[in-house]
């Protein structure tokens, strides 16, 4: 199972939040924090190479809560280190 250090999630937030706003103007279905949790979501699905079964599913139209809940999921056993996920999600969807 791969692993993701909180400097490597750090860089990952990061680049979003600064492509924030064309990743929006591109994505404009949802709310911007919906948007930029899915693009968090989308690299983290990539970055730990999640496989199929690995990769959370939807029922419903997700929402902010779900890719959260999602992004918390996916983290849970891949941390390489402990930090606050928590804190990164706020920053990266602060207005």
């Amino acid at each position: 199972m791969a692993k993701i250090s909180e400097g490597e999630f750090a860089k990952i937030c990061e680049g979003i939040y600064a492509d924030c706003e064309a990743i929006f103007q591109h994505n404009p279905n949802g709310t911007r924090e919906e948007v930029l949790l899915w693009m968090l979501l989308c690299c983290l699905n990539s970055y730990l190479s999640l496989t199929e079964l690995e990769n959370p599913c939807f029922t419903g139209v997700p929402n902010e809560g779900t890719y959260r809940d999602a992004i918390l999921f996916v983290l849970r056993d891949r941390r390489a280190d402990d930090f606050d996920v928590g804190t990164y999600l706020d920053k990266l969807i602060e207005q």
